[in-house]
């Protein structure tokens, strides 16, 4: 698959501290009795810091039980919902509060990572403190109203000097930097309608015509979404693609029908190796979506319960019916588990200094946020 190639060679390249620490969990391992820890009785609480039915509301309620299934002494997994603050009140809450038991659990997302890497004044959590058990990959679709009688790419990108958008979002150093930054380069007229507490929200407010213009990663799209562009309410304009094995932007297997970014820009704007927004738009599309969602623990959590998670989440996606489960409602990208999921969780961690400098002045000059 294109987008487990990027992980083995372009996206997360395992550094010799990663090899080092893997070794150790290894040796830990054989040391630990993990298959001691049961959990039966115990109810694990998931904290998922945006508003029911977006794209994290419906990857987190896809594993709960799942993870009931795998989780030694299947325990009751409750999903709690705290959205606010781009999600940094619910993983800010998550980091005063959670338990180092191994049942306190954070469902984490692009949002969640960019407000973190980007300095957001709101966030008091810290990434070094947390243990990733599993990660899933995604992508997502931009799409347009159909009432305003754009019927695909070529066209949007033809009518860029007629047409005014509105765009419902969660806040510019959200998950919605992508999309936004996206139709910025395009050349976009849009108007950022700020305050919704998730994609989920930002969906409603375009089903209710607030908005013609929304995005959703590709769990939310594929069940919320597609039902309108069936019904003849949406078009789908572009996805965001994914990352070949040599760096380069390809369709998203999920969506082969839709253009990626790359090849709507070409036609917005011409060859986008020659553009720093593209390539500072890229960089933030692997630090959002190569690992877009990932499963936390505290680091401080006992080794033996974290090893019983990661050999859960092992298990997990062996599941017999899973993996047709998580192609039908996440879409076709592997879960990253193990030395994965490390890896996934350092991908996030890497963004490079240049694309945070650049994105800082884009932000304060186009939404006069400041970080």
């Amino acid at each position: 698959m294109l987008l487990s190639n990027t992980m083995n060679r372009t996206v997360l390249r395992i550094s010799s501290k990663i090899v080092s620490a893997t070794f150790m969990t290894f040796c830990l391992a054989s040391q630990v009795n993990a298959q001691s820890v049961s959990f039966e009785g115990e109810r694990i609480e998931m904290t998922v810091p945006y508003k029911e039915g977006g794209g994290t509301d419906t990857w987190a309620r896809f594993f709960g039980p799942y993870m009931t299934q795998s989780l030694p002494g299947e325990p009751v997994v409750v999903i709690k919902n705290v959205p606010g603050g781009g999600s940094t009140k619910g993983a800010n809450q998550f980091a005063r509060r959670a338990n180092d038991n191994g049942l306190d659990i954070l469902a984490s997302s692009a949002s969640t990572h960019y407000t973190y890497l980007l300095g957001d004044r709101r966030v008091q959590y810290d990434y070094k403190d947390w243990s990733a058990v599993l990660a899933t990959p995604t992508g997502g679709v931009v799409y347009i109203s159909a009432n305003e009688g754009i019927n695909n790419a070529e066209e949007f990108v033809n009518n860029l000097d007629k047409l005014e958008f509105k765009y419902a979002s969660q806040g510019a150093t959200s998950i919605d930097l992508v999309p936004l930054l996206a139709l910025d380069l395009l050349g976009a007229d849009v108007q950022a309608v700020f305050g919704m507490k998730g994609r989920g929200a930002g969906r409603l407010a375009f089903e209710r015509g607030e908005v013609n213009l929304d995005s959703q990663t590709t769990s939310a799209y594929l069940k919320k979404v597609v039902p309108l562009v069936e019904e003849g309410k949406a078009v789908p304009l572009f996805s965001f693609g994914v990352i070949d094995a040599q760096g380069k932007l390809q369709r998203d297997p999920n969506f082969p029908d839709i253009p990626h970014f790359g090849e709507v820009y070409q036609m917005a704007k011409g060859d986008e190796a020659t553009s720093q927004g593209f390539n500072v738009w890229k960089s933030f599309f692997v630090a959002g979506f190569v690992a877009q969602k990932v499963f936390l623990l505290p680091k401080s959590t006992p080794e033996d319960i974290k090893l019983a998670w990661r050999d859960a989440m092992n298990k997990l996606v062996e599941v017999p019916d899973f993996k047709t489960r998580a192609d039908e409602v996440l879409g076709n990208y592997k879960q990253l588990t193990g030395v994965e999921a490390d890896q996934a969780m350092d991908s996030i961690l890497s963004l490079d200094e240049e694309s945070k400098k650049w994105i800082a002045k884009w932000l304060k000059d186009k939404y006069n946020t400041v970080l």
